[in-house]
């Protein structure tokens, strides 16, 4: 980049345009139409009712027709890269809590104009704490910087591109899912290669299968937390220790993570903690309920958790009851209780019945359930490069410290 000038976002190319949001683009909040849940509920139909971060219903009318950049104007992550705005094609409605724009044609593009807006750090046009509002009068304030019209389209395109290749990995993410809940609810009820089948206490099952209770197979633990006043007891701390919040980050996986804080080696002498050997369980029974780990390395936990060590390894495939035990994540809420929050007791979870069967078919259906988790993982990296090489490329090519020396279209190729 030759010459410069400094602008909110940093140093931007001295030849381009810097222009308030305002005077590049028309505003039609004027035609917004907020309907109540209610309303909604009589006017079901096919067209998209949209509010700060997407569709949130379909309604049997419209307003809009074509396309738009539609701005979140309260409720929106306005930091960088917080994708406060999207965009609309086709025939939809909007209620009053997103922006409605479109680009003046000769000034810029809806797509260029969209990946702006979601670059741009815009928590200084932000009014209010609980509840951040970006009002009209400041979102028409919000500076841009805008590249020559050419540059503008090779830009889009290019961020286009990354965006269609993260739309797909959501597809292959989403239908691998579908795959894994459709062969848990055969696998787990029905196992691998049997005829014949029997009524039980929780269900129907091979007619080999039996019936026990989870403290029949395991040890039942319960975890807590050390003193946080303790200092000795965190500070360079190595033992990870297991929490709700920690296992709400499975989205139905079951291999744990490293957990957010550790423990020490002091914390575990001088507490009731459990550490809980490699191929045990971990369940959240507390805030929230249903969420299951499989321990990949010794681990403790805190008391919105309950532990399960196996009796007996020869018999048990631990990989095997998490899929089980997180395919039951409704009855395991089901079963809590609590006025302030539901908690599931260690009382309610050592009566708990589960299906019981020979080690080698628990081995084989955990098998094929771990290699489609596997595929899940792959896919789940993979979209997260592709969302790192797109935000490089922001940061890029929307400050201008890469140029697009041929400009892309359709039918060319581009060059930065």
């Amino acid at each position: 980049m030759s010459k410069t000038k400094q602008i909110q976002i940093g140093k931007i190319p001295e030849e381009w345009e810097v222009a308030n949001l305002e005077k590049v683009v028309e505003i039609y909040d004027s035609k917004r139409v907020p309907l109540s849940e209610m309303e909604r509920n009589n006017r079901k139909g096919i067209y998209p009712y949209c509010g700060a971060n997407g569709i949130i219903d379909y309604i049997d009318d419209y307003i809009f027709d074509g396309e738009f950049v539609l701005l979140a104007e309260d409720g929106g992550d306005y930091n960088k890269f917080g994708n406060s705005a999207y965009i609309m094609n086709g025939k939809f409605w909007v209620n009053n809590h997103a922006h409605i724009l479109k680009s003046l044609m000769d000034k810029t593009i809806n797509q260029f104009l969209f990946y702006c807006l979601n670059f741009v750090d815009l928590n200084s046009y932000i009014f209010g704490s609980t509840r951040k509002k970006l009002n009209q009068e400041q979102m028409r304030k919000i500076k841009l910087a805008l590249p020559p019209f050419p540059e503008q389209k090779a830009i889009a395109e290019i961020l286009l591109t990354a965006d269609e290749s993260i739309q797909k990995s959501n597809e292959i993410i989403a239908k691998t899912k579908l795959l894994k809940k459709g062969l848990m609810q055969e696998l787990l009820t029905k196992g691998i290669g049997h005829n014949k089948f029997k009524d039980t206490e929780i269900g129907r099952f091979p007619e080999d299968w039996g019936v026990k209770t989870t403290t029949d197979l395991f040890c039942i633990e319960t975890g807590t937390t050390p003193s946080t006043k303790q200092k000795d007891y965190w500070i360079d701390g190595v033992i990870n220790w297991i929490t709700p919040a920690d296992m709400s980050k499975l989205d139905n996986d079951i291999g744990l993570k490293n957990s957010k804080r550790k423990i020490t080696e002091k914390a575990l002498k001088e507490t009731n903690l459990t550490l809980m050997p490699e191929n045990s369980i971990i369940i959240s029974t507390r805030a929230p309920v249903g969420y299951v780990g499989l321990v990949k390395e010794e681990t403790t936990f805190n008391q919105g958790c309950k532990g399960l060590i196996p009796k007996n390894f020869d018999e048990i495939c631990s990989e095997f009851y998490c899929y089980y035990l997180l395919s039951k994540k409704q009855l395991l809420q089901n079963l809590s209780s609590g006025s302030t929050f539901k908690e599931l007791s260690k009382n309610i979870l050592e009566k708990l019945q589960i299906p019981f069967f020979s080690l080698p078919e628990q081995q084989k259906i955990a098998e094929i359930l771990s290699t489609v988790d596997k595929k899940l993982e792959l896919e789940r990296k993979r979209k997260e490069k592709i969302e790192r090489i797109k935000k490089g490329l922001m940061n890029d090519l929307l400050t201008g410290r890469k140029r697009i020396k041929k400009f892309q279209t359709k039918d060319g190729l581009c060059k930065i």
